[in-house]
Parts: structure tokens; C-alpha cells; sequence
């Protein structure tokens, strides 16, 4: 049988349920229509999509790869994909293949288009409950005290950043303290060698006009009084009855908290609530909740999926409105911030910001955050020498009229004048259209869409399936950032007028190559 016909012919197929070893596992093939591109898994696939014409074979089961994922794929023939538990997929031979062990693969056509699958899924699966997260994560930048200060994370220095920033030209917005803080994982109290005062810090930075979160994750040190405490509540994750598992993580070993048990769930909540009450915090960057760290081995209070387990950590940031995540499972639809993993700094990176974040949109993550801009290793802001500054002002211009934008590394002292006036102008520029983007938000949040959407969501016919460095922010806003080294790029703009950032207006389609100096983002507003 030839391809052409198996994939119409696959079109009718259904769930096939296949028993091996005792094991029920759920599989579908579908052969791919002609031009179909796909969409979905897991946020940092995004380079790699739009799947289909190249042979590749994913497992989400237990694996976030750094960032959010869904059991949901779409594609841009509208048709969908989705499972209430992980799956693994594959695109080879002109064909998708879905397996599941033991649970239901759903599909359908519900339309002829991306946004046709896209909203029928959202609508079925992971329908909006209509809220937004704190409202102040997108009217300014956002400012996290990692590069800065890295482990060093202390009273004078925080303060020191905060000035800096309004010292400096920018608008005060939301500070996030970062790791080190604290005592020690799991004891959610300011460390008294580094915060001599805690509650005036918070009292000076309000005043500034901050809001401020602190980092958080789900870890315990074992050699602290608050294991101890839990451990005789059996509020870990043990290896074996009565001992807890040393989960390795990327700050050495600790035990972790088993949030399907209401009491670790209460504690954790609890604490993250005193400080709230005793120092004034606003919310929260909730770290480490990696789907990897849940070893399906571990004995738990409720038998869960590691998945299942990791979404129970996502669940913790519904009472928070001040939230943000880097790992997140199946919380479309909910009023959580999700960032990007840390980026290198390097061009290549940079690169994966468009893709990333319209992949990420297309899992039902409607409130996105770039990572840091100029990238999220600390180690390459230590040398001077090292530092290209064009990409970081680039780098700016991409999350510029993106949902969201947050710096770390302070401009000011990494930047030449004329660099640290292109990164200010890119600001400026956030700062004109917040108003829209707030609009924008809260339109998203009642119809579940993406706010941040991929060319080909908006214009279905337009052929923009492939194309990786431009972006719609809404339906009436294209911005097409300088995503590497020059000056200069080429455009694809949609059918329709489009009044441009230099003020012409274009009728398109069309294509065309535009000049970009430093401080120019280039943008376009359907008229």
C-alpha cells in the first residue's frame, strides 16, 4: 500500500488496545495528510517543530526536559492528539505513532486548521478556569537577583540591585530573590548572616515600587531540624518504609517532599504563607519541580505517576498569584506563569526563544516568560570579555512584546552606552503597549488561547508553518526581533494592511528584507 493512500486510509483508525506481558498498552497510528505539520509533547521541542517530515521518537513519560509538557499534540490540518497520562510518539515513514501503557489515546478532526484543533483540545482538556496570575507580572519588567549575586544572595546587595535598576532608567516591577536566600532547603527562613533585617528590606523595596518573590523548591537538607520534624511525619518520599529517598538534584542530595500527602502539602503551603504574613513576600519562583526527580520506585503517600506527582508541585502555585514555574505537567489552562529553561548566551540560544515559546503557547500555556535576558548562565556574565552585547540588547528586544519580560544580569554594567540606550528603548517600548498586553491577558485567560502565537495559528493559508523568527502577539501584533548577528533580516508579512514600527504601512502578503540597527524592533499592527 503507498503512503498517499495510507494516509487517508489511517484517517479512520482507532484506539487499538494490544496485550503483552499482562500490560495494556494503548496505541494509534496515523498516517500524516499531505503538508501536515504538528505541534506539542514538551516546551523545548519547539526547535524541532513543526514535526512530520523528519524521523523522530519522544517519550514524555517521566520527562519534562527542563521545562513544561502536555500529553497533547495538534496539527496544523486540525487534528489532535491527547492522552490523560503521558505517551510516547513518533513521526517516521509519513506516519505518527502514539503509545500509552494502559490508558486511552483520544484524536479527532474537529476542523480544518491549528487554532481548530488548539481550541477544541483546550476546550475538552484543559479548559481555562478564567483567572490570571498577578496582573503586575506583565504590566513592567520582571528582575530576578540570580546572575548578579548567584549563591551571594544577601540584604545589602538585593537593595543594591533595586536602586540600581530606577538609578539606571527602568521601571520598578517584580524582584525575584533568588536561591540561597534561606537557611537551608526546606527551612523557609531568611538566612540572619546575609538578612540582617528582613522585614525592612521588604518594607524599602515596596516602597521602591517592587514587588517581591522569593525561590522556593520542594527539597529538605537531611542534615537540618525541619528533616527531622518532617521525617517523623512521613512527609518524604521514602526509598523504603520509614526511610526517606536522597534525591539527587542539581544542589547535591536532599529528600523531597511527597506533596500527595496533605500533611507535606500543608506544611509547604503553610510556610510559604507565614512569610507572606511576617515579612510582606508577594509570591514566588517555584524551582526544581522536575518530573525526573520522582522516581516511580519511591514509595509515596498515594501511588501516582511521577508525573502526576510533579503536577502536584505545579498545584502549589494556584495559591499564589505572584507564581512562576520552569517545569510544569498538565496545568493548561491555569492562571500559572511558565518560563523558559536557562538559555546559553549564544546566538544559537537566542534562536530557540521564538520557537520555545510558541510551542510552549501550543500545550495550553497561555502566560509565558522568556528566559533571562542575555541568557541564564551565571558563569557567562563573569568576564567582561565574554560578553557580546548585541545579543544582549537583541535578546531584550525578543521578550520586549512578548506576555512577559524579566532581566537578571544588570544592563548597566555589562553594557556600553549605546547598548544600555537600546536595551532602555526596548523597554519603552513594553512599557507603550502594556496596556494592550494587559487586555490581551485577560482576553486569554477567558478563552484559553495563547497569548504568544505562532504565524501559523493566526494565518492558516499563509504557508508560515516553518517559519521559526517571528511571532503574533494576539492576532493584530507581529514582531519579527533580530535573532542573530547584523543588521539587516527578511520579513514575511500576511495578508492585510500592516502599519510598520518605522510607520509605512505594507500590504501584504509579502516578503521583505528590512534593515535593523541596534535599537530597532521591528513590529507590525494589522490595520
Amino acid at each position: 500500500m503507498n503512503l498517499y493512500r495510507l494516509s487517508w486510509l489511517s484517517l479512520f483508525l482507532t484506539v487499538l488496545p494490544v496485550c503483552a506481558q499482562n500490560t495494556m498498552k494503548s496505541e494509534l497510528q496515523l498516517g500524516l495528510l499531505p503538508n501536515e505539520a504538528w505541534w506539542g509533547g514538551a516546551t523545548t521541542l519547539g526547535s524541532k517543530m513543526p514535526f512530520g517530515t523528519v524521523a523522530l521518537e519522544i517519550n514524555l513519560h517521566g520527562d519534562n526536559r527542563g521545562n513544561q509538557y502536555a500529553p497533547l499534540l495538534v496539527s496544523s490540518k486540525g487534528r489532535y492528539v491527547w492522552c490523560d497520562q503521558a505517551f510516547a510518539f513518533s513521526f517516521k515513514d509519513n506516519v505518527l505513532r502514539v503509545t500509552s501503557t494502559g490508558n486511552a489515546i483520544l484524536y479527532g478532526q474537529p476542523g480544518q486548521t491549528l487554532r481548530d484543533a488548539y481550541r477544541y483540545a483546550s476546550k475538552s482538556f484543559f479548559p481555562t478556569d478564567g483567572k490570571l496570575p498577578a496582573r503586575e507580572l506583565f504590566a513592567a519588567p520582571q528582575y530576578n537577583t540570580w546572575i548578579e549575586l548567584m549563591y551571594d544572595q544577601n540584604q545589602k546587595d538585593v537593595l543594591k540591585y533595586a536602586h540600581a535598576i530606577i538609578d539606571n532608567g527602568l521601571p520598578p516591577g517584580v524582584l525575584m530573590i533568588d536561591d540561597n536566600w534561606q537557611e537551608d532547603y526546606g527551612k523557609w527562613t531568611f538566612h540572619p548572616g546575609r538578612f540582617s533585617d528582613p522585614k525592612a528590606m521588604m518594607q524599602e523595596l515596596h516602597t521602591l515600587g517592587f514587588k517581591v518573590m522569593l525561590w522556593v523548591c520542594p527539597f529538605v537538607s537531611p542534615d537540618c531540624d525541619v528533616y527531622r520534624a518532617l521525617a517523623k511525619k512521613k512527609a518524604f518520599f521514602m526509598a523504603k518504609p520509614g526511610d526517606p529517598a536522597m534525591v539527587s538534584w542539581w544542589n547535591g542530595k536532599s529528600a523531597m517532599l511527597d506533596l500527595s500527602n496533605p500533611v507535606a502539602k500543608d506544611w509547604f503551603t503553610g510556610e510559604l504563607t507565614r512569610l507572606q504574613t511576617v515579612y510582606g513576600v508577594d509570591g514566588y519562583k517555584l524551582d526544581a519541580g522536575d518530573s525526573t526527580f520522582y522516581k516511580e520506585t519511591y514509595l509515596a503517600h498515594e501511588k501516582l505517576t511521577a508525573d502526576e506527582h510533579a503536577g502536584r508541585f505545579g498545584e502549589i502555585g494556584l495559591s499564589f498569584p505572584f507564581n512562576e514555574y520552569r517545569a510544569c505537567w498538565k496545568l493548561a489552562g491555569r492562571p500559572l506563569v511558565q518560563r523558559l529553561r536557562d538559555k546559553s548566551h549564544n546566538w544559537e540560544d537566542l534562536g530557540k526563544l521564538i520557537p520555545d515559546l510558541t510551542a510552549v503557547g501550543l500545550l495550553g500555556y497561555a502566560f509565558v516568560c522568556p528566559d533571562l535576558i542575555g541568557g541564564g548562565e551565571f558563569q557567562s556574565f563573569l568576564d567582561q570579555k565574554t560578553i557580546d552585547q548585541d545579543l544582549v540588547v537583541r535578546s531584550a528586544q525578543t521578550h520586549a512584546l512578548s506576555p512577559m519580560m524579566q532581566f537578571s544580569v544588570a544592563p548597566w554594567r555589562v553594557l556600553d552606552p549605546a547598548h544600555l540606550d537600546a536595551v532602555k528603548k526596548s523597554v519603552a517600548l513594553r512599557m507603550r503597549f502594556t496596556p494592550r498586553i494587559l487586555k490581551l491577558a485577560e482576553a486569554c485567560a477567558a478563552s484559553g488561547e495563547p497569548m504568544l502565537r505562532h504565524m501559523a495559528y493566526v494565518f492558516p493559508e499563509g504557508g508560515f508553518e516553518n517559519v521559526k523568527d517571528q511571532f503574533m502577539l494576539g492576532d493584530d501584533l507581529l514582531v519579527a526581533p533580530m535573532i542573530s548577528k547584523g543588521t539587516s533580516r527578511s520579513v514575511r508579512i500576511p495578508k492585510g494592511q500592516w502599519k510598520g514600527d518605522d510607520g509605512g504601512v505594507i500590504e501584504g502578503p509579502r516578503e521583505l528584507t528590512i534593515d535593523v540597527p541596534l535599537a530597532r524592533l521591528p513590529h507590525f499592527e494589522r490595520q
